[in-house]
């Protein structure tokens, strides 16, 4: 594949890039033939583009200057066409849960693919650690597709990412001490651990919003209450996603980071992309994202005399961000932090964490009326349901339920 040079590739002037209304909305492509990879690039870039919108939203409302204003509203308006080309390339007649399963396996091979390739150990670990809770919300919708609409995952998914249980999304919740997280350093950090950070937060913030949009339009009170569960579970990824950003980047560094990360995935998207059609767009709109960058890298040098180069230190931006089967890694991460749990800002083994977690009690108040999840999940058709039957499945549901319960009766943990 062809390597994302930022500072060597063409672009279009801004005036250029506004569209007209049939410019902006374009034929979906078709439910049935379309290519898994290629609906969860549509999420992706979906999900990049809300993002970058809702960032420049919140700094134009905190600088007072009028040519930064002026100059991100131009850039924000084009985004927001751009997203809309790209959102309404969902076809009408795809259902909300499968749209809701391609939102999930975004979750987990663009997890996965962020974590292989990320340079610094405590973004991997958390990656990691959302991956299996990402991967279960996967099983989960699949059971309530089976459920709700007798429809099969695998037509979704097409064989590229497993559906069965990962981390059990009942042990997913946890009292916001819980989803505190260290931040990189922005002097020291790869470029990659930026726009890996940048490009996560917007997958996970869009599927929270995607979530509590929709969740509400079911009539049925199983389906309503798994998507304010899982919801929840998001906001604590999105919380603790966004805690690994340096808070000391500046209002314009963080946009000109923003708008590059655009430009890297839809790069990246290009790369791989099987429909022609689609292709096309993501070319034309990484042409775009790096005007946007460049535009960022004038602001940045006029009001604060800063050197864009000085903030990205690399020429070359790598690895790529591809679509592709992780069966392998997921598994591995499985096998090996199941029982991982965060506590504070470092992440234990259940069997680790002290009695005063405070997880505890807040697992015992949100779940004490029953759980949506596992309610979900009986439901579904013998061969879906089987698969939660898993040993290591059910050995870490027992744990979790016996530790709570000693907690809340007062009974210490054993020592270890």
């Amino acid at each position: 594949m062809a390597q994302f040079r930022p500072f060597e590739m063409d672009s279009i002037l801004i005036e250029e890039q506004f569209m007209n209304w049939k410019e902006i909305v374009k034929a979906p492509y078709d439910r049935k033939s379309v290519d898994a990879y290629t609906r969860t690039r549509v999420i992706l870039m979906n999900g990049i583009e809300n993002a970058s919108v809702l960032m420049s939203h919140a700094i134009e409302r905190m600088t007072v200057d009028p040519e930064i204003k002026r100059q991100m509203a131009a850039m924000r308006r084009v985004d927001s066409m751009q997203q809309q080309t790209i959102n309404w390339l969902n076809p009408a007649n795809q259902t909300i849960i499968e749209t809701t399963l391609g939102y999930e396996q975004v979750a987990v091979d663009l997890t996965a693919n962020l974590a292989r390739n990320e340079p610094d150990p405590y973004v991997k670990q958390t990656l990691d650690f959302a991956l299996l809770e990402d991967f279960d919300h996967l099983y989960r919708y699949s059971c309530l597709y089976d459920y709700m609409e007798q429809g099969d995952p695998e037509l979704i998914v097409q064989g590229n990412t497993e559906v069965k249980p990962g981390r059990p999304t009942v042990g997913h919740h946890r009292h916001p001490d819980d989803t505190m997280r260290k931040h990189y350093d922005k002097d020291t950090a790869d470029i990659k651990t930026k726009m890996n950070y940048l490009t996560i937060v917007a997958g996970e913030q869009q599927t929270e919003l995607y979530y509590k949009s929709h969740g509400f339009m079911y009539s049925d009170e199983l389906a309503r209450q798994i998507y304010s569960e899982i919801a929840d579970v998001e906001e604590e990824h999105v919380t603790q996603y966004g805690l690994l950003g340096d808070p000391r980047e500046t209002m314009l560094e963080k946009s000109a980071l923003m708008q590059l990360c655009e430009a890297y995935i839809y790069f990246s998207c290009a790369q791989t992309e099987t429909d022609p059609r689609i292709k096309s767009i993501w070319e034309n709109f990484a042409k775009m994202e790096i005007s946007h960058f460049e535009g960022c890298a004038r602001l940045l040098e006029k009001y604060e005399g800063r050197d864009i180069r000085d903030v990205v230190r690399a020429d070359v931006i790598e690895p790529l961000v591809v679509f592709e089967p992780n069966k392998d890694y997921v598994n591995k991460v499985i096998d090996e932090q199941l029982d991982l749990m965060p506590s504070g800002m470092e992440y234990k083994r259940l069997s680790e964490l002290a009695d005063t977690w405070s997880s505890f009690k807040f697992q015992w108040k949100v779940n004490r009326a029953g759980v949506p999840s596992e309610e979900t999940t009986i439901k579904a058709r013998d061969e879906l349901v089987q698969r939660d039957q898993a040993k290591n499945i059910q050995e870490f549901k027992s744990q979790l339920a016996k530790r709570t319960e000693d907690v809340m009766a007062g009974r210490p943990a054993p020592p270890m």
